[in-house]
């Protein structure tokens, strides 16, 4: 385990760790960040909501009165800093003692995000993709009125929209990239507003949003290309597998087998009650266990939320088909794997899917804690993450367009 700055409970301490990371894009203050870690009691739901909240709502009271006197550059970075802590407060709702308070805490926060980005330096473009009889929603950056390359950026299975400026969509625009992210099935308002729920064959949400963005005139079409932070890991090489006109994508991290993050924690008594269809004890038994474990409940509650059960062994029985070993072979186009040191969720599974995929320019990207990079999805090191990810989606798409 590395060494922990903040917090010994884990969730407690990589959630703050990414929040003070995105200071490198001005989507936190380190001074509100650490202010408000230390008000914070230690493993308390109740402590981190309430005291996450009360910072995004200072500042969001700071961005209304600099929107209103006509200070737009100082209302922007406001409302995107109460966006992101109201963000990490939205997290831990469930465990809280009053979680009927999330659906209104989920559209504060994106209420607040709607503030920084209609007041964006650079175009921003509230987006519908047409999904199977209904539409996803997201946003589409621009870098310009130009044919451009464009990054799909895909979040994984529970951060909120504004995760994804410092996952690449900054990054992109400034290298001219256009960016975009969509609330797939069981993320943002896929799953708040419209209840719609995860799914493994993730192809299904891509293709729809390349045949949208072949329409705009603004795109290029040799150079659509997709990075996929956490859960995207998996959701990503099983989307490149079948959709290919995706010029390169990238897996932070790789994932392999979605349901080992959640099995490795069990014991084998209970994996050998799920093997003999025992769903129903196996369910009680689980209640028991929450009825004990804090952390538990959060985990049965915020996890199977975007599966669309209360069931923890239904849940585990759908994601044993989430397994990416049959489809890697399929991917055609240059794949970019990262391997975080000290990756907690789906250790090793980085190198097991770069050994998986046969792609001509596949590659695999180490980020180590020498370098202060270590951890799920590098949380303390955006800027170094989207450096050598952008490099090499540079490196990729100009040689494309040479051949």
């Amino acid at each position: 385990m590395p060494k922990q700055w903040f917090f010994t409970d884990v969730g407690f301490e990589f959630a703050t760790l990414q929040v003070l990371g995105s200071t490198a894009y001005r989507m936190a203050e380190m001074g509100e960040v650490l202010a408000t870690a230390q008000r914070i009691t230690d493993g308390d739901a109740d402590s981190w909501f309430d005291e996450w909240m009360a910072t995004a709502k200072r500042v969001h009271a700071i961005a209304t009165d600099a929107h209103r006197s006509g200070h737009l550059d100082s209302a922007r970075d406001a409302y995107l800093r109460a966006a992101v802590y109201s963000g990490a407060a939205f997290f831990y709702v469930l465990a809280t003692q009053d979680p009927g308070r999330e659906h209104a805490t989920w559209r504060w926060h994106r209420a607040a995000f709607d503030g920084a980005m209609h007041l964006w330096p650079n175009p921003v473009e509230k987006v519908v993709v047409p999904y199977e009889g209904t539409h996803l929603h997201g946003y589409f950056w621009s870098s310009g009125h130009e044919r451009r390359p464009v990054v799909i950026l895909v979040n994984g299975s529970d951060g909120p929209v504004s995760d994804m400026l410092a996952a690449g969509a900054v990054d992109a625009v400034a290298r001219g990239y256009h960016a975009i992210t969509v609330d797939g099935p069981g993320q943002g308002y896929a799953l708040y507003e419209q209840q719609l729920f995860f799914r493994r064959d993730w192809e299904a949400v891509i293709t729809p949003i390349v045949d949208f963005l072949l329409k705009r005139p603004d795109v290029d079409p040799d150079g659509i290309v997709m990075s996929g932070l956490s859960q995207a890991g998996y959701w990503v090489p099983r989307a490149v597998a079948y959709e290919h006109r995706i010029a390169a994508a990238v897996a932070d991290p790789g994932v392999v087998r979605v349901g080992d993050s959640w099995t490795a924690h069990f014991p084998p008594q209970m994996l050998q009650m799920l093997d003999a269809g025992q769903h129903e004890e196996f369910d009680t038994l689980m209640g028991d266990i929450a009825q004990q474990s804090p952390q538990i409940r959060l985990t049965l509650a915020k996890r199977l939320e975007p599966y669309g059960t209360t069931s923890m062994a239904a849940a585990l029985t759908e994601l044993r088909s989430w397994d990416i070993t049959a489809d890697a072979p399929l991917i055609t186009c240059p794949l970019l794997i990262t391997a975080p040191e000290d990756e907690q969720f789906w250790p090793g599974q980085s190198e097991e899917l770069f050994q998986l995929v046969t792609a001509p320019g596949k590659a695999l990207m180490p980020f180590t804690a020498e370098e202060g990079a270590n951890w799920h999805c590098e949380p303390m090191a955006p800027q170094v993450r989207g450096q050598r990810i952008f490099d090499w989606l540079d490196t990729v798409v100009q040689a494309r367009h040479r051949d």
